[in-house]
């Protein structure tokens, strides 16, 4: 039966992975390595960058990846397998953050402004690297907010209905983990320029 929907919803939505996800479902082990290793990486750098720290990221891309192969009858591929793999891992960090009883600062729905884009010198040549440092300098719920909406793709809506928080409050905390970034980079590149 979910090998029939899995069919159906792949020929609809285009899904690449549909024979390896098919296989996995069976129980080939080599095809559940393939697949670790076709999304590992990836899912891996999203636990890095919402957790900080590289022994959580791994504890909970395993997990993750434990969930993904006991609940895989569960994907009906509305979406690629990637994208379904992903929303675990998010799911898993954010309980992960939970636990360690992140605050997120809640603000009055007026008080909410938009930080005005202040442009970083021209000169500031900026690489993944130099991005990836100056997020691990955020604070944890700035860099939360940050990462899902800037470099996982989802909107204050779906932040604030993850987080339990207002949309608010996610778009308070992005606007300020983005000025705060700025200042981060703009930081570190006059200490370059006055070494």
């Amino acid at each position: 039966m979910a090998a029939e929907r899995l069919k159906s919803n792949a020929a609809m939505h285009g899904n690449t992975h549909n024979a390896l996800v098919q296989d996995c479902l069976s129980g080939n082990r080599k095809a559940q390595y393939r697949l670790y290793r076709l999304y590992s990486r990836a899912m891996f750098n999203t636990c890095l960058r919402m957790l900080r720290n590289r022994e959580d990221a791994e504890d909970v891309l395993q997990n993750s990846f434990i969930d993904v192969f006991t609940k895989l009858e569960m994907f009906r591929g509305d979406s690629t397998i990637g994208a379904w793999i992903k929303r675990i891992v998010v799911n898993n960090c954010i309980n992960f953050i939970k636990k360690k009883k992140i605050h997120f600062m809640e603000l009055d729905q007026g008080r909410v402004a938009d930080v005005e884009e202040s442009d970083l010198p021209k000169e500031i040549n900026l690489d993944v690297e130099k991005i990836n440092e100056a997020l691990t300098c955020l604070p944890d719920g700035y860099r939360v907010v940050f990462t899902l909406y800037a470099l996982e793709g989802y909107d204050h809506n779906e932040i604030s209905e993850i987080l339990g928080t207002s949309v608010s409050t996610s778009k308070s905390q992005y606007s300020r983990a983005k000025k705060r970034l700025q200042e981060i980079l703009t930081d570190k590149h006059k200490l370059i320029q006055h070494s």
